[in-house]
């Protein structure tokens, strides 16, 4: 298990670009809300402690995971984003619906991020229980919202350097 004794919410806040003049989109899926709560909280304390101001930090909720991709691509078409944290959560049932909405999810982040050649980072859990989403949201092992905060920021800096 790549979590297995590790700390999602650990980073060397020195390593961090300020995300002073970055305005940053995070879209979340309602579905398995207390999980993506828990993602939220970690992304958006992050992105704050790290210099992005509550006015250019736009927070857009959708209904489930599937519909991150596109809930990321309005809010490029509509406001000046630097970039998008995606947030959601997939836990495996007993059907094949999980492989479809996580491979679905993951293709269209992937292509909002090429569409608009802007960071679109996949905050997209895909656990095998309730508990793990849990643990990665804030739980045991750490916050994945804040991992995805950190990479958000990294990939915006990385742009603007070259």
């Amino acid at each position: 298990m790549a979590t297995e004794g590790k700390n999602l919410s650990a980073y060397e806040k020195s390593s961090v670009p300020s995300g002073k003049y970055m305005t940053i989109g995070v879209v979340v899926s309602e579905w398995n809300e207390e999980i993506t709560n828990g993602l939220l909280e970690g992304a958006t304390q992050t992105l704050l402690e790290n210099g992005v101001t509550p006015e250019n930090l736009i927070v857009k909720w959708v209904p489930g995971s599937f519909e991150l991709p596109l809930g990321a691509q309005y809010l490029f078409e509509e406001i000046d984003l630097d970039g998008v944290v995606c947030l959601g959560s997939v836990v495996q049932g007993e059907t094949k619906h999980f492989d479809f909405v996580c491979e679905g999810t993951t293709k269209g982040i992937m292509d909002v991020s090429l569409k608009y050649n802007k960071p679109v980072i996949f905050g997209l859990l895909t656990d095998n229980t309730f508990q793990q989403g849990l643990d990665r949201s804030g739980g045991k092992h750490g916050n994945k919202g804040v991992e995805c905060a950190v990479a958000c920021l990294k990939m915006i800096a990385l742009k603007r350097s070259l």
